[in-house]
């Protein structure tokens, strides 16, 4: 039957956008890489919704669209990130590091690659996540870096920040916290307010700032999480 190769078909499509983007981050074309992630994310999208549609889930689809992933989410943005700190101004005296740091990027993608598998053997997170999904992580650089590396290549101080900052999130991608998921049971306003209000939200972010505003979304997306999980917790019951 053709249509039990259609998700994988589209899960492969994800892989190779991934691949294209990593290529595009090597040469230094940043915006490219970034535009070719979010195709991989809409590839991604639509290769778990076709699964569900079609009946034709397997544990070969899940395997696959964990490798796709960790490519279009994690190597990639993890090049771009590479291929920043090879630019970026060093101070004088970490300039004699520049042929080696930029490789500590790709912790990010390592980081990436255990999120999957732990989300792969997780089963509380079926409607919402722990820890920051991939694709929210992969956004967050490219469109950070694509978005202001005029400013980030200005400043000395931008290394020491980057470095902490690759630290912070691949920490969050294997953290314990809780995340809100855009998933819909229903298409009705109660229930999924928060929900619509990210959206539309996003939505004017992103007509405002254009390919910035992804950064600024995700960063939104992780204050909101944090705020809802503290409104949930006993002490505020």
């Amino acid at each position: 039957m053709i249509k039990k190769h259609i998700p994988n078909s589209i899960t492969c499509c994800n892989l190779i956008s991934g691949c294209i983007a990593t290529a595009c981050a090597f040469s230094g074309n940043h915006e490219m890489a970034l535009v070719w992630i979010i195709i991989g994310a809409v590839f991604d999208f639509f290769d778990g919704m076709s699964a569900r549609l079609l009946h034709v889930s397997s544990p070969i689809g899940k395997e696959l669209d964990s490798l796709a992933d960790d490519v279009t989410f994690g190597v990639a943005p993890a090049t771009i990130v590479f291929s920043e700190l090879s630019v970026i101004d060093y101070p004088s005296s970490l300039e004699f590091l520049r042929g080696i740091l930029p490789y500590f990027a790709f912790i990010m993608a390592a980081f990436s690659a255990l999120r999957l598998a732990k989300f792969n053997l997780d089963e509380r997170q079926t409607t919402s996540f722990i820890g920051l999904p991939t694709p929210a992580n992969a956004l967050f650089w490219g469109s950070l870096i694509v978005g202001a590396s005029d400013l980030i290549e200005a400043t000395s101080w931008s290394l020491p920040i980057m470095m902490v900052m690759i630290c912070v999130s691949s920490w969050l991608m294997v953290s314990e916290i809780p995340m809100f998921a855009l998933k819909f049971k229903q298409w009705g306003w109660k229930g999924n307010e928060v929900r619509y209000g990210f959206i539309l939200f996003s939505l004017i972010l992103l007509i405002l700032f254009r390919i910035t505003a992804f950064a600024m979304i995700i960063a939104c997306y992780f204050i909101v999480s944090v705020y809802l999980d503290l409104k949930k917790s006993p002490k505020n019951k």
